[in-house]
C-alpha cells in the first residue's frame, strides 16, 4: 500500500533524542529552547513558544489575546475540529463562515457579514499546506480592530507575498503531529513578533508561572510544556524543511501536469504570490469524471493506493458545537465535502510510486 503518510525519520532524529535521554534532562529544557529560536528564525518571527500540541497551541493564543465568555470568533468549518474546539475551550463562540471555491481557505468576501460587537477575532485556516488571503483578511480586521490568528497547521514551510507562513497574523499556530510536514509526535508552536503574547502565552503553558520566578503564580494556566525529548527530533526536522517541502511541491508539479487533463478533475489551484507547504494534495472529482468521489478512493485504495477525504463532515454539524444556522447558508463547503479527496503527496514517494498513482488514474 503507497500510504497517504510515511515518517521521515533518520539517524539523526534517533541520535538527537538518544542524547536527551543520556542527558538526563527529558522535560522542557535547553533542547526547547533551542526548537524555540531556531523555529523564530525559520518562520521570520521574533518569538516562537513551544506546547505540547497543536490544539494547546490554539488554546493558549487565544487565552493570550484575552478572548472568553461572550465573544465570537470567527473562522471556517471546512478545518479538523480543534479549531473550533479551541474556541469552545475558551467559553466563546465559533461563528463559521464559507470558504473559496478553489482555494477551500476562508472567503475573505464573507467575513464582514458575520462581524457583531461581539467578535474579537478571526482564525484564517491554512488548509492543505496554502495560505489563507491575509491581505484581506488583515485588512478587514484592521478596520474593525479585531485580532488575527492564523492556523498553519498544515502550512510549515508556505509563503504568501514573500513572508514565511507563521509571520501573516498578529499570532500563528503550528502542530508537530505526527502526521505533518515537520514534526515532534506530538507538539504545537505559537509565532508572532508580540513581546506581550509571548509573554502571556508562556504563563499559560506553565501553569500560570512567571518562568523566571519558580512558584510565583500569577494567572490560572496548563501544563502544555513540550519536552526534550520531542524537541529534540523537531530540530532535526526543521533542518530539512527547505528539502521537504520542495519535494512535495515538486511532486505536486508533475500530478498537476497529468491531472489537469482529465475531464472530471480539479487539480489544486495555488493562489496569486503564494506558496503551498502541500501537506495534502487534494483533487476535486467532480461530475464529469468518469467515477464518483467514493468509487474513486475505493477503486485506489483496491490498487493499494491509499487516498482520504480531508475533512468529510463540516464543523456546524458536529452536535457538540450546537450550530444553529442552516447547511445550505455554506454551498462551497457543502458542495467541497462530496468532491474531494486527497492523494499521497510526502516526500517518501519514489519515482516509481508517482508514476504508479499517475497511470492508475489516468487508466480509468
Amino acid at each position: 500500500m503507497i500510504k497517504s503518510t510515511v515518517l521521515f525519520i533518520g539517524k539523526e532524529e534517533i541520535d538527537a533524542v538518544t542524547k536527551v535521554l543520556e542527558s538526563g534532562m527529558l522535560a522542557q529544557g535547553p533542547v526547547v529552547e533551542k526548537l524555540e529560536k531556531n523555529f523564530a528564525k525559520f518562520c521570520g518571527v521574533k518569538y516562537v513558544v513551544a506546547l505540547n500540541s497543536g490544539t494547546a497551541a490554539l488554546h493558549t493564543v487565544l487565552h493570550s489575546l484575552g478572548i472568553g465568555p461572550g465573544d465570537e470568533v470567527i473562522t471556517t468549518a471546512f478545518s479538523f475540529v480543534a479549531t473550533a474546539n479551541s474556541i469552545l475551550m475558551v467559553g466563546a463562540k465559533p461563528v463559521f463562515v464559507d470558504i473559496e471555491p478553489d482555494t477551500f481557505n476562508i472567503n475573505p468576501k464573507l467575513i464582514e457579514a458575520k462581524i457583531t460587537k461581539k467578535t474579537k477575532a478571526i482564525i484564517a485556516v491554512d488548509l492543505y499546506g496554502q495560505p489563507a488571503n491575509y491581505n484581506e483578511i488583515n485588512k478587514i480586521a484592521k478596520k474593525h480592530k479585531l485580532f488575527v490568528i492564523e492556523d498553519a497547521a498544515q502550512s510549515i514551510g508556505a509563503r504568501y507575498y514573500g513572508k514565511m507562513s507563521g509571520n501573516l497574523a498578529d499570532i500563528a499556530c503550528f502542530s508537530l503531529y505526527a502526521s505533518k510536514n515537520i514534526i515532534s509526535g506530538e507538539g504545537g508552536m505559537i509565532a508572532t513578533n508580540n513581546k506581550n503574547l509571548d509573554y502571556k502565552a508562556r504563563l499559560f503553558r506553565h501553569h500560570g508561572q512567571d518562568e523566571k520566578q519558580k512558584y510565583v503564580y500569577l494567572e490560572l494556566g496548563y501544563n502544555y510544556r513540550m519536552t526534550d525529548l520531542q524537541a529534540a527530533i523537531a530540530v532535526e526536522q526543521l533542518k530539512r524543511a527547505y528539502i521537504l517541502t520542495r519535494k512535495r511541491q515538486e511532486i505536486a508539479k508533475t500530478y498537476d501536469k497529468e491531472f489537469k487533463r482529465i475531464k472530471g478533475l480539479t487539480v489544486p489551484l495555488v493562489a496569486k504570490n503564494t506558496s503551498s507547504a502541500y501537506h495534502q494534495y487534494t483533487l476535486r472529482v467532480t461530475r464529469d469524471f468518469k467515477m464518483g468521489r467514493d468509487d474513486l478512493k475505493d477503486y485506489l485504495e483496491k490498487k493499494g493506493i491509499q487516498a482520504t477525504i480531508y475533512y468529510p463532515t463540516p464543523l456546524y454539524k458536529a452536535k457538540h458545537l450546537n450550530f444553529t444556522g442552516r447547511p445550505k447558508d455554506f454551498p462551497i463547503t457543502e458542495k467541497a465535502i462530496r468532491e474531494i479527496l486527497s492523494i499521497p503527496v510526502h516526500p517518501k514517494l519514489t519515482d516509481k510510486d508517482i508514476t504508479y498513482i499517475i497511470n492508475t488514474i489516468k487508466k480509468i
